[in-house]
């Protein structure tokens, strides 16, 4: 791969030298107060704006002011709903060293699970990014008394004449200084982070300063992160993933960040920003990959074939590396110079062409797809955890890289099979439980301290953790037979024709699949078909669902034949936060999926 421009300086501030999260922001601003901290994107200006970490001091002064004018106890629950920015870095700052509790929630949730959260925890003041976020919250407003205070970024819409809403730059204007609340007390709670809510009502995880702290520091013994690198922050800041390694761990090492405009955005920020660490989940890498395969698609078999050249001797040579196969031989090293020219070096300059770490977690990532990426020279680290562990609990090495497995433990972290081959996780980054939830609590943290993630796990003689699967989420068909729905929707999603898919099987005597198609592959398989794209009824042709049976076969082939997909139900409608069919953080919700489809599901099964 491209050698970065050398990063070399460590500058890491310990969790033994900064123990709440408002401390650990004050050393940065201190050592390197001239450093960049943040860059943004600014419409107005039309150019990306640099604040250095003295800039960032300032701001967080001015917004701790402002909040110390709203009078809260310390304790006090309040919600930050924005995209990623760097007003979402004053607002965190400035409650944390007033001794509030931040509340992250997703912009892109539906209103009706904000306002939930917001009832359920109590949140006294929020922060919104635009007017119809709140238009959007306003009708729940009766049902949220606690709430006192809505600060909207957006100038247009907000009340500033004495009302509950108010615009944040009048909000902050005349705010005087305030002095830090927080103390030195890392268990004093820090902030309470929703789980997605994939099986019933979200449960609000209790982390501590001394839960996340430890986790940024277990984070940065495993992987070196340098002064000069440059993250880009694209996952949301309310994900427990970018907030702990794309946000807290910056400020540790004094790296800066750059927030990414948008997903949309995403493939020309890469290359604008070209930063050299990236933190995502595996959904974007499977984008990147299906727009690989389609490009490959249209340019015919030669590039194919010079492509799967170029990932099979790139991976030969990560092998070696590894220590863990033999070297290409002598004719693939005379011609890996061409390949890498023509394959790898024009993939990874779409990803800026500088990066040096590319960090996978959040939900399993395909084997094909790792071996893809990690072949042509992105150095991608496959991880697992869980917003209960703060969240990351293990995470394989640039030096010790497997990619089918989420690597070793991270120091200071334990971990163990229990029952049903659960994987139990003990340590420092273990939440202190469930807000206003004992029950919950007291059956996901037993009484030795050992946290239940509910994921099925196997560990090797070396120790690495692999996961197999959700407990919950096994099928157990009719004829009794076990099938991980969510390695199989991996292989499905390895296809371009598809965006989104739930596997289904649960008491039947079959498998099949419910699918969601990316409209411009679908365009083309319709037309092969001699069928019309735009008609609804040619997704329930049944020519239609023979081809897309048949493009599944090679995927699932190396599933036993009971796990392999026997009927499909296509559509071109997505799923959605808004439909509450998908979880911000993309994760699909089964129960509701399955509700909602529910005819449509007995009609797949009343065919055979």
């Amino acid at each position: 791969m491209p050698e970065p421009s050398a990063p070399a300086t460590l500058d890491t501030i310990p969790f033994a030298e900064a123990w709440t999260l408002p401390a650990l922001f004050e050393r940065r601003c201190q050592r390197s107060p001239h450093a960049e901290a943040y860059r943004q994107f600014s419409p107005a200006m039309g150019s990306w704006r640099s604040y250095t970490w003295g800039d960032m001091h300032a701001l967080v002064r001015r917004w701790r002011g402002a909040l110390a004018r709203e009078s809260l106890p310390p304790g006090s629950r309040v919600a930050v709903m924005l995209r990623n920015c760097v007003e979402w870095v004053c607002f965190d700052q400035a409650a944390q060293s007033l001794g509030l509790v931040v509340v992250p929630l997703y912009a892109t949730d539906n209103a009706e699970n904000i306002a939930y959260i917001l009832g359920n925890c109590g949140a006294r003041v929020l922060l919104v990014g635009e007017a119809q976020h709140w238009r959007a919250l306003a009708p729940f407003a009766p049902q949220l008394p606690q709430l006192s205070r809505v600060l909207q970024c957006a100038a247009a819409g907000a009340d500033d004449t004495g009302g509950i809403l108010r615009n944040v730059d009048a909000w902050l204007a005349g705010a005087p200084e305030a002095q830090t609340r927080s103390g030195g007390d890392a268990d004093a709670l820090a902030t309470i982070v929703y789980t997605s809510g994939t099986t019933g009502k979200p449960k609000g995880v209790m982390l501590s300063h001394r839960n996340i702290l430890a986790d940024v520091d277990a984070v940065l013994q495993t992987v070196k992160v340098y002064r000069e690198d440059l993250f880009l922050s694209f996952l949301p800041l309310s994900h427990a993933l970018e907030r702990t390694v794309g946000y807290y761990a910056p400020v540790a090492t004094g790296s800066a960040v750059a927030f990414a405009r948008s997903v949309q955005d995403l493939a020309e920020d890469l290359t604008t920003i070209r930063p050299t660490v990236l933190v995502s989940v595996p959904r974007i890498y499977e984008r990147i990959y299906a727009k690989i395969q389609q490009g490959l698609e249209a340019r015919g078999t030669p590039a194919r074939q010079l492509f799967e050249w170029a990932e099979k001797a790139g991976w030969q040579r990560f092998e070696a590396a590894q220590h863990r196969g033999e070297a290409p031989g002598p004719v693939a090293e005379m011609m890996w110079p061409l390949l890498r020219h023509m394959v790898a070096d024009k993939l990874l300059e779409r990803l800026g062409g500088r990066l040096r770490i590319a960090v996978s977690g959040g939900a399993p990532a395909s084997k094909k797809l790792m071996h893809c990426f990690i072949g042509l020279g992105l150095p991608i680290l496959q991880g697992y955890g869980l917003t209960e562990a703060s969240p990351v609990v293990s995470a394989n090495r640039m030096e010790d890289n497997i990619p089918e497995s989420v690597g070793l433990p991270l120091p200071g972290v334990e971990v163990k099979l229990g029952a049903a081959s659960e994987l139990l996780v003990r340590g420092a980054i273990v939440m202190q439980g469930y807000w206003q939830d004992p029950a919950k609590t007291a059956e996901t943290v037993d009484a030795e301290g050992w946290l239940h993630t509910g994921d099925i796990g196997e560990i090797d003689a070396a120790g690495h953790v692999h996961i197999v699967g959700r407990i919950k989420d096994i099928l157990v068909t009719s004829t009794g037979e076990k099938v991980p729905p969510a390695d199989v929707e991996l292989a499905i999603g390895e296809d371009p024709l598809f965006e989104q898919v739930m596997v289904i099987g649960e008491g039947r005597p079959f498998v099949s699949a419910l699918a969601v198609l990316n409209r411009d592959e679908w365009n083309k398989l319709a037309l092969s078909l001699d069928l019309d794209p735009r008609a609804d009824e040619s997704l329930r042709a049944a020519q239609a669902k023979e081809a897309v049976l048949q493009r599944l076969e090679p995927r699932l082939s190396p599933f036993p034949s009971y796990a392999r997909v026997r009927q499909v139900w296509l559509t071109l409608e997505p799923w959605t936060t808004d439909s509450g069919l998908i979880t911000p953080t993309m994760k699909l919700r089964r129960r509701q999926l399955e509700t909602r489809f529910a005819q449509q599901i007995e009609e797949l099964y009343a065919r055979r």
